[in-house]
């Protein structure tokens, strides 16, 4: 019996997760539940599952992590307030079943420090496939990693087009249900560079051996290339249950968690090289990525920013990889990586995008 605390209980990961230890309640079982500030469904969810311990904000969620004994903790915050709870969870050893790319993204070095070899799993789809995938060979043997996207509901625009483009538009994703702002961060492409920089901090490959192809269908989730030529794809339907399950007992496959693919009916599956002219966000990621230190926080943090003017109607959908683009280059990075300096540096960043998005004219 694998015992579980889900951050982020009341989001669309968090409702998942819940999913499956309801149809799983001889493997798993739920023993704290946190969520960012809606109480009523935090409480339903302590009831329905007869959780005793939860917690209410960030704050509370990282104590929640410290206090209560579990085995595995899925942090399916959103944004960089999940660092806390992440570092949490590593320094009381617990397994780290990650849904908050950012956490890991912003703490860079203090994160993959604080880790245990094997500690933290991957929930995103895309970093489940590639650690499915790498069983297949030794790390030695691996060429380059090739993250699939969907490209989103704007795939094919022009930047021209782009321009135009609205929040209700931005949040309609083809094949994934999620929030406002990874929605956003899909449409943007923004999210994949972040993935990107998460792929090199789990798996120690380098950026220029990390690919990026647009893959419409969302049915290859990414794929290992390997030094012989070969190449292992993970496929399956477009359903977060089945990389949540196996991130719950990593190496263990939990049955009818996800719906199959049917391989009787004749389909198509596309694969395209990605537009880097209309969206630059992957490359831009890259670089930042590459600079180390805080550059990848300052990348995220000017982001958060820029989707909330978005939304807000203060600047327009291409704007808010030039807001990114605009902090990362003028980003001056600490001399001593340290949970101050970086909280530093995550508050300049914030403040150079609020300056740049003042400046827009739409």
């Amino acid at each position: 019996m694998r015992r579980v605390i889900v951050l982020g209980s009341t989001g669309s990961i968090g409702e998942q997760t819940l999913d499956v230890i309801r149809s799983n309640p001889q493997r798993f079982r739920v023993v704290g539940l946190a969520a960012g500030s809606n109480a009523d469904r935090l409480h339903e969810q302590a009831e329905m599952f007869d959780v005793e311990h939860t917690a209410l904000g960030i704050e509370e969620a990282t104590q929640l992590v410290r206090d209560v004994e579990c085995d595995v903790v899925l942090n399916g915050i959103t944004g960089s307030v999940g660092l806390g709870p992440t570092l949490a969870a590593l320094a009381a050893g617990r397994t780290l079943a990650l849904a908050n790319k950012e956490s890991l993204i912003v703490g860079g070095e203090l994160g993959t420090r604080a880790a245990k070899p094997g500690q933290i799993v991957p929930v995103d789809s895309e970093h489940s496939a590639i650690a499915q995938a790498l069983r297949a060979g030794e790390r030695t043997e691996v060429r380059r990693l090739i993250l699939t996207a969907s490209g989103g509901p704007f795939r094919g625009y022009s930047p021209q087009k782009l321009r135009g483009v609205t929040p209700a538009q931005a949040v309609q994703h083809p094949t994934w249900t999620m929030g406002k702002v990874i929605s956003t961060n899909s449409a943007t492409l923004i999210n994949k560079g972040l993935e990107v920089i998460e792929a090199h901090l789990l798996f120690g490959i380098s950026y220029n051996d990390i690919e990026v192809v647009v893959h419409p269908q969302s049915i290859v989730h990414s794929m290992v290339e390997f030094v012989d030529g070969s190449t292992i794809a993970q496929a399956s339907p477009p359903d977060m249950r089945v990389p949540i399950a196996l991130s719950l007992d990593w190496g263990k496959r939990v049955s009818g968690v996800g719906p199959q693919l049917d391989w009787t009916t004749a389909q198509t599956w596309q694969f395209e090289p990605l537009d880097d002219e209309s969206f630059p966000a992957v490359r831009l990621a890259k670089r930042a990525g590459l600079a180390g230190s805080t550059f990848a926080a300052a990348y995220n943090a000017a982001n958060e920013e820029a989707v909330e003017a978005f939304h807000a109607g203060r600047i327009s959908f291409t704007d808010i990889v030039d807001v990114v683009r605009g902090v990362v280059e003028s980003h001056t990075a600490p001399a001593q990586l340290t949970l101050e300096t970086l909280a530093d540096a995550e508050r300049a960043a914030r403040a150079a995008a609020q300056r740049a998005i003042a400046t827009v004219r739409n």
